[in-house]
């Protein structure tokens, strides 16, 4: 099945930095390798769901993206949606990850809810730019003039020095980006050069990776000159002077570390390593809770709010969780305007909020039907016997966004604002547990209660991947799965579905029916990790079938692999009954 075109969706989180109202005397513990700490209450090890969209910059789903909370892992489908529950984190902050090949990490942090919490995260192009060369000073400049000036100076990621060619990935984010929530990394919480920690104005950011001719990461031995563009609507806001900030990809936040001096329209900072920096200026934070409800006070979900502090110059985008809150830090001392907008984006009320000197929660904030229409909509996905779905979820597509709702038992729940000039959403439900799907199928929002009744997930899926370690059970990935052959090879993906949490990746370079080993075709997954040359197996594949373009690839595969990091032998046995796709 081919890639579905994802729409703009609900998973932003309030980059301002989604904080709990709580707070907890419990220290926090950093990640292995973590560069710094914080001083900021982190709140206690709780366990929590999770639920998020992982896409491109096009705004396509990314099938098989990996992501990771804590310990927790998971992988993407076709909608680009990954399910992780009992999640180990803390009260007070949550440190998403993902990547996939190709791509740039993206990460997002979050204060946990109750319910499942959801998350957008728009993974950035791994695209090499430029190339300079080690011993000599060269630059690589991308079109909006954001620049990096190089003194020749490379190592190895051992820190040997790295002589030869070096690839340049770069990336700039202009604070205009509609985007930027959903590729900046982390959020906007940072810890200055005392420790404290602060919210962030950005006036730009900068990613850059460098690659050594074998695709091996390197990094500076010396230091590096960057140049961001100013952006013009920000020019006159912008300090002489301006503290840079690194992401610190293990702790999830940023890090006070030197300055940028304003030349004309950019700004120009020295720096000795590369990952996210950032131009930030720094302010005194408190904390604002505020609860979207209906007149009846029944709390609203999925409510998209901006609060823009009024000496800055873009918003910060959130919305509302399943008690139709939102909590995070801005600025003491500033008055904000505060938007509020329905789910085709237009905007229903603005109002000025604040000055506020002190951890405030805000009354109630009431959309009433003169503002907004308003509905519930509630169903029961059930398989084809019409026993309840146990193991899935339903998207709900309206307007210019996405929603999710996670299966319970069966039932699921949306919250919708109505736009007036559009009545009409479609549903698309996923059952992983007996392979089947019910398709895209519209309907109309009735109010107060649109009432679906029972979605019926009884199309059976046409493709899968299933495989058995050992003496465990069986492993089943459900579609869509990404299949097919190109002068690079044979490529079979699949995400995590099913009774499996974990993702497959077979390659290859052979499309021709007949029995071969691991020199010819490779695995990788959750389960087993990595099986081909360079670990020690006698698993063979069978392909006995190789179709068209909408036919099917089929293969078996079985033998023995050893373990790399437990080095403990394992079996495995496998079929692949999958729709090419190119």
């Amino acid at each position: 099945m081919k890639n579905l075109k994802a729409r703009l969706s609900v998973f932003f989180v309030f980059s301002l930095l989604l904080m709990s109202c709580e707070t907890n005397d419990d220290t926090y513990v950093p990640e292995e390798n973590q560069e710094t700490t914080i001083n900021y209450d982190f709140g206690a090890t709780v366990s929590k769901d999770f639920m998020g969209q992982i896409i491109d910059e096009d705004k396509n789903p990314i099938l098989n993206a990996t992501v990771k909370i804590g310990s927790s892992q998971a992988f993407t489908d076709a909608n680009g949606i990954f399910i992780i529950k009992n999640a180990s984190v803390k009260s007070n902050f949550a440190y998403i990850k993902a990547t996939k090949a190709g791509y740039l990490t993206g990460s997002r942090t979050v204060i946990p809810t109750s319910g499942v919490n959801h998350v957008k995260i728009m993974l950035l192009s791994a695209t090499v730019v430029g190339s300079v060369n080690s011993g000599t000073t060269g630059n690589v400049v991308l079109p909006n003039g954001a620049k990096v000036n190089f003194d020749g100076n490379f190592k190895k990621e051992d820190g040997t020095a790295y002589n030869g060619n070096v690839n340049v990935v770069m990336h700039h984010l202009d604070p205009s980006d509609e985007d930027i929530d959903a590729k900046m990394p982390g959020s906007l919480l940072a810890s200055d050069a005392n420790g404290d920690a602060k919210v962030l104005e950005t006036f730009g950011m900068l990613n850059v990776e460098l690659q050594g001719t074998g695709g091996e990461k390197l990094q500076l031995s010396g230091t590096a000159s960057i140049e961001m563009p100013i952006d013009p609507a920000q020019a006159t806001n912008a300090p002489s002077i301006i503290p840079l900030w690194h992401f610190d990809e293990d702790a999830g936040y940023w890090v006070e570390s030197g300055s940028a001096t304003k030349l004309g329209n950019k700004y120009v900072g020295n720096v000795t390593h590369f990952s996210w920096w950032n131009c930030d200026a720094q302010f005194p934070t408190v904390n604002l809770c505020l609860t979207i409800v209906n007149p009846n006070n029944q709390p609203i979900a999925n409510v998209q709010v901006q609060l823009v502090p009024n000496n800055q110059t873009y918003p910060r985008t959130g919305f509302s969780d399943s008690n139709g809150e939102i909590c995070g830090l801005v600025p003491s001392n500033q008055t904000l305007t505060m938007n509020i907008f329905d789910n085709c984006g237009n905007l229903i009320s603005t109002s000025q909020i604040g000055p506020f000197v002190a951890n405030t929660v805000l009354p109630n904030i009431v959309l009433t039907a003169g503002m907004v229409q308003q509905t519930t909509v509630v169903g029961t996905l059930v398989q084809c016997n019409n026993t309840v779905v146990t193991d899935g979820y339903v998207l709900l597509h309206y307007g210019n966004q996405t929603l999710v709702s996670d299966v319970t038992n069966g039932d699921f729940q949306f919250n919708a604002l109505v736009c007036s000039t559009n009545d009409s959403f479609t549903l698309e439900a996923y059952d992983y547990a007996n392979l089947q799907t019910s398709g895209e199928i519209a309907y109309t929002f009735t109010t107060p209660v649109t009432n679906i009744g029972n979605l019926i997930a009884c199309t059976a899926v046409n493709e899968y991947v299933t495989y058995q370690i050992d003496n465990n059970p069986v492993q089943y990935l459900i579609g869509p799965i990404q299949a097919g052959y190109s002068p690079n090879g044979l490529s079979i993906s699949v995400q995590g579905n099913g009774t499996s949490t974990n993702g497959f990746y077979l390659w290859g370079n052979n499309n021709v029916p007949g029995i071969y080993t691991t020199s010819t075709y490779q695995l990788e997954g959750g389960d087993f990790n990595y099986i081909g040359q360079q670990t020690t197996n006698t698993v063979s594949f069978n392909l006995s079938n190789f179709g068209l373009v909408g036919d099917y690839i089929d293969m078996t595969f079985s033998g023995t692999y050893e373990n790399p990091t437990t080095n403990t032998s394992h079996s495995i046995t496998g079929v692949i009954h999958v729709v090419r796709d190119n």
